[in-house]
């Protein structure tokens, strides 16, 4: 019992150290966007009724939807939109019309996740060195540098991994969810009356004599959840005990104090309403706050730029991605990975976000819209799920997941008012990234359809061979192939230059699968084509770790010894060719020949040896 004890604390401290920390963060700049955006008339009514819509926000969407409902959708024990594009892709495969589309809906969902990749990190960092202008005007003109400086640093550094980090991440969001709930009760207990805001008539009263403020600040109103979605997206690292925990133990109640000490200070001194949060804090505190708070804004964005290592990955595996250059760095945990092109293209696009748009207040106005888009999405996404593979009835279905749909449609068509303001950016990002993905999954399916067109049958193919052998040198050659039972082109090549054959010969395909784990058990499929060559099937579920020489590990006592030292890996590499009047657009063939001549790290990502060879396939036209 007490292992037991010790484990869900240390998962629980994990838990608040990663899943939390963009939400944890939302105290910084939520008060000060919705006050801050002139919508707002300052009177004691108002500053309790937008106190009100921020509890029941959190509560709704937060503790409801997500830690109640959405947790329970977990694929294999996994969780995040490409765990629940897959549960809900698979529930309805009998029906391929909607399953396409909820693949497409899916995709565009993970597609965004890229573009909120690039507004967090910028506005939570810019947000927390805005604090050296409560402290001095004299600092303004040293923001957006430090702001770039800390995140070259963050960007840096992720090659080493998060392991050395990682342990220190818990217990620092610790303390920074203690400081803002501290900073907030000392406001509370100078007019407690401020709690009075927890009833929901509040809320109910602001909207009723605002409705179209109600429906303006929405977009605002959203920042106090925004990271709400890594509750799901971090299940499979923690489970669903220890995020439940410190949401309702630790999380929850010092978001609320705090928002609700912000409520209490804005009472007291209207002035404050530049900069809330900051000026919660005595004068001799405020620069060890500024401090504090880039720490955990920095923690907040490693746990966002490890999920957009982590989603790449997955959505390389389900073949919406080239194999891009995985990294890992622990030899321990395979989770903890680097894709060097994922890292700094990230960071471009950030440094590019904080010169456009200068200040987090900028910020505020392209952040939100992507968040809703993908809330969203999950809500209709959760809905099939419940529907179809828990096989509940369609009138509970409905109710379940209804509510939250209206909910979702209100903060995404208030953020959509945000548009001409900066919204357009995160939505031109993850549009660009759908058209990128889409256009490498159709090319590689053109490219699989025109390639069985002269595809040779490798069963007869082989038969042909043996009837007049070729020479057989020592050793084992991998062939990789992209279809199991056609004959690869590295094969064709290796007879037509070398003329001769290895004395073993598999020929492997990869296939990934729409679930997040296949076991060892079902790791491998293989059958004996005679004359010492074999054909493999390699199985891998999205969030499997490729590793093609470990797998094949599993044919020793099989018949087929391999012996690493004197293994061989051929890859083909097929030169493609856009037609007009093919299966895509001809920019889109374009595009796609394009990806597919700059995508050459397959041996990387299959873990492959460096002495693994490339050989020049065919020409294919699409």
């Amino acid at each position: 019992m007490s292992a037991t004890k010790s484990s869900l604390t240390a998962l629980t401290l994990g838990a608040i150290g990663v899943v939390y920390g963009d939400i944890g963060t939302s105290v910084l700049y939520a008060v000060k966007e919705v006050f801050g955006s002139g919508h707002v008339p300052f009177t004691p009514e108002n500053i309790f009724g937008i106190l009100s819509i921020f509890f029941w926000t959190l509560t709704t969407i937060v503790s409801v939807k997500y830690v109640t409902l959405v947790l329970r959708a977990d694929n294999h024990g996994e969780g995040g939109l490409v765990a629940m594009l897959a549960l809900a892709s698979q529930s309805v495969k009998d029906r391929p019309v909607l399953r396409r589309r909820l693949l497409m809906v899916g995709i565009f969902g993970t597609c965004l996740f890229y573009g909120d990749g690039v507004i967090t990190p910028a506005i939570s960092v810019l947000s927390a060195v805005e604090g050296l202008e409560v402290i001095s005007p004299a600092f303004k003109g040293y923001v957006i540098p430090l702001t770039l400086v800390i995140l070259f640093c963050l960007f840096a550094v992720q090659k080493r991994g998060t392991a050395g980090i990682g342990q220190f991440f818990g217990p620092i969001t610790v303390v920074w969810f203690a400081v803002i709930a501290v900073l907030g009760l000392y406001h509370i207990a100078e007019n407690p009356s401020i709690l009075w805001a927890i009833s929901p008539h509040y809320a109910v009263m602001f909207m009723w004599d605002h409705p179209g403020i109600t429906f303006i600040i929405l977009g605002a109103v959203v920042l106090c959840v925004t990271g709400g979605e890594a509750l799901y997206a971090d299940m499979g690292h923690f489970g669903k005990k220890p995020i439940r925990v410190a949401w309702f133990s630790v999380v929850m109640p010092s978001l609320t104090l705090n928002y609700f000490g912000q409520g209490a200070l804005l009472l007291a001194n209207p002035e404050a309403v530049k900069n809330p949060f900051f000026m919660m804090a005595p004068d001799w505190a405020l620069l060890p706050l500024v401090i504090l708070a880039t720490m955990a804004t920095v923690i907040a964005s490693q746990a966002l730029i490890s999920g957009a290592f982590s989603v790449t990955k997955q959505v390389i595996q389900l073949g919406y991605l080239p194999r891009l250059q995985v990294l890992h760095t622990s030899v321990r945990d395979t989770g903890q990975i680097y894709i060097p092109f994922v890292n700094w293209g990230l960071f471009v696009l950030i440094v590019l976000a904080v010169g456009m748009f200068r200040s987090s207040s900028n910020l505020a106005g392209a952040y939100g819209i992507a968040v809703c888009t993908d809330m969203l999405i999950t809500t209709v996404l959760t809905f099939y799920v419940i529907r179809y593979s828990w096989k509940y009835p369609l009138a509970l279905c409905i109710g379940a997941t209804g509510f939250f749909f209206l909910v979702d449609l209100a903060f995404w068509a208030s953020n959509l008012m945000k548009l001409f303001d900066g919204g357009w950016f995160p939505l031109l990002l993850g549009g660009a990234i759908f058209i990128l993905m889409i256009t490498w999954h159709d090319g590689r399916q053109l490219m699989k359809q025109a390639a069985e067109i002269d595809a040779f049958k490798l069963t007869d193919f082989l038969e042909a061979v043996f009837v007049a052998p070729p020479a057989r040198v020592e050793g084992t050659a991998v062939f990789m192939t992209a279809e199991s039972g056609n004959v690869p082109n590295a094969l064709l090549h290796n007879l037509k230059h070398n003329k001769v054959l290895h004395r073993q010969n598999l020929f492997v395909t990869v296939r990934s699968h729409e679930v997040p784990w296949i076991g060892l058990d079902k790791r491998l499929e293989f059958d004996a084509l005679g004359h010492d060559c074999w054909q493999v099937i390699v199985n891998y579920g999205f969030k499997n770790d490729p590793d093609l020489p470990k797998a094949l590990e599993q044919l020793k006592g099989q018949g087929c010894e391999l012996d690493p030292m004197s293994t061989s890996y051929f890859l083909s590499r097929d030169i493609v060719i856009p037609t007009i009047g093919g299966g895509m657009a001809n920019w889109r063939e374009k595009l796609f020949s394009s990806m597919h001549h700059n995508a050459s790290a397959a041996a990387e990502f299959l873990n492959l040896p460096t002495n693994a060879v490339v050989e020049l396939g065919s020409k294919i036209e699409i």
